[in-house]
């Protein structure tokens, strides 16, 4: 739909064309679940939308946002500011607009909150989850033919919850499939809701119709009896009749405690994947994706800092990149890798904390076959001076020294020394994949 110029659009029935026309253009499930039930009032060239939380705003902002503005644009023929507000009143706007508008017990399309903002197309494939991405997208493709349960398992903040929604994403614009996404803790919580209502029969109804059972965090449920006797029967009924259950968790079947054994039975009948820590090739991929999204131009040396000192949580690094573009915007400081440490000083320090200069001469003599001794000596030769070279720019790039501390730790040597065998290596792995990768793997040696 296009409108000219000469299009007349009420302050009061502005909100209503930009919705009308986002339905023309987006999937249903999609439409019900952001955009339905949004209140907005518009004037004077302002458009103000309100929202029920502020984690609604960042999904809404990132996946519909510059449309908004577009179509409030062409609606005003003029540029329109956009501005968003939390309404406490609509806490369960996401999920009552997804609901059907009849009053039949059947599931509506998509029962619980799907971040459109996690995709396949965003997801940073690596080394360490790979397995699990191509795992998803065989599911998203299939579902209930292959890899049933499929059982993805790891630590915080590696991406588990982004695949699972990605690959609820790619389902939700196939028609007529219906989709339950919950947390292990809200499941149990509307169990327990359920019993107390004497509505189980609804609740049970409302699982074992769905084609697609997503469970986020399904651990929660260990050791709670009741819980698991309810998610059993479910899982059997949906099982039998070949829907697809996807489960997440931070462990694997094996180590949850206080679980039905029959459970952790069944979830190893299908695909049991873990997702590993990405590699430093994988972070500095999130990192120029995140920041492209972002729109912020970061550098080189920068993306190297962070990717080589958060290692073990995606989210925290991604954090690590929101606190700087923060800051950056309200100070009006360019983001150097003076600026970046000072930001992020404390968190980078306790990522850091655990990895003594001792380690490091010790693990990069062992790497080279010499003695530690060596490291600290006088001897210039090749065999023993790139070794060092190689310890002082971990050192560098793994701990907080100073060039001067670093120096005093390598038989007292100047500063200038040092500074030297860090451009080198870092020139080294700029001209070189195999010497680059040769570094990676000594980096991440010294990080265990």
């Amino acid at each position: 739909m296009y409108y000219s110029a000469m299009t007349l659009i009420s302050d009061e029935s502005f909100w209503q064309h930009i919705s009308n026309q986002l339905q023309s253009e987006i999937p249903s499930a999609r439409f019900d679940a952001w955009i339905r039930a949004l209140a907005a009032h518009y004037s004077n060239h302002k458009l103000t939308i309100q929202v029920p939380n502020r984690f609604f705003i960042d999904g809404l902002k990132s996946g519909y946002g510059q449309r908004i503005t577009e179509i409030a644009a062409q609606l005003a023929s003029a540029p329109v500011v956009v501005c968003y507000e939390v309404d406490s009143s609509l806490a369960n706007l996401a999920t009552e607009a997804s609901v059907q508008k009849n009053t039949s017990t059947t599931p509506s399309l998509v029962d619980g909150f799907i971040d459109p903002r996690f995709t396949f197309d965003n997801f940073v494939v690596g080394s360490g989850n790979e397995f699990c991405h191509a795992a998803s997208r065989a599911v998203a493709d299939n579902p209930g033919e292959i890899y049933n349960p499929l059982y993805l398992y790891g630590g915080v903040g590696l991406g588990k919850t982004h695949l699972i929604n990605a690959v609820a994403n790619a389902l939700i614009t196939r028609d007529n499939i219906k989709i339950a996404y919950r947390t292990g803790e809200r499941f149990t919580n509307e169990l327990i809701q359920a019993i107390r209502n004497g509505t189980s029969e609804q609740f049970r109804n409302q699982y074992r119709q769905v084609d697609v059972l997503i469970i986020d965090d399904i651990q929660f449920i260990a050791g709670k009896e009741k819980t698991q006797e309810e998610f059993f029967h479910t899982f059997n009924a949906l099982y039998e009749v070949k829907k697809q259950i996807i489960l997440t968790s931070d462990r694997s079947p094996r180590e949850l405690t206080n679980l039905m054994e029959r459970l952790r039975s069944r979830f190893n009948w299908g695909l049991v994947a873990d997702i590993q820590a990405p590699d430093l090739e994988t972070r500095l991929a999130i990192l120029s994706s995140k920041a492209e999204l972002a729109g912020v131009n970061l550098d080189a040396d920068v993306a190297h800092l962070l990717a080589a000192r958060i290692t073990n949580n995606v989210r925290e690094l991604e954090g690590a990149l929101t606190r700087l573009t923060a800051h950056s915007t309200l100070t009006g400081r360019i983001i150097n890798l003076d600026f970046a440490r000072h930001v992020l000083r404390d968190l980078l320090h306790e990522e850091i904390r655990a990895i003594s200069i001792e380690d490091i001469q010790k693990k990069v003599a062992s790497y080279f076959n010499l003695n530690i001794r060596e490291m600290s000596s006088s001897k210039r030769s090749k065999n023993i001076a790139y070794p060092r070279q190689v310890a002082m720019y971990a050192t560098k790039e793994l701990t907080s020294m100073s060039l001067p501390e670093i120096g005093r730790n390598f038989g007292g040597r100047d500063h200038t020394t040092v500074l030297h065998a860090v451009r080198k290596i870092k020139k080294m792995r700029d001209e070189s994949d195999d010497f680059n990768e040769e570094i990676n793997r000594i980096l991440n040696l010294l990080k265990q």
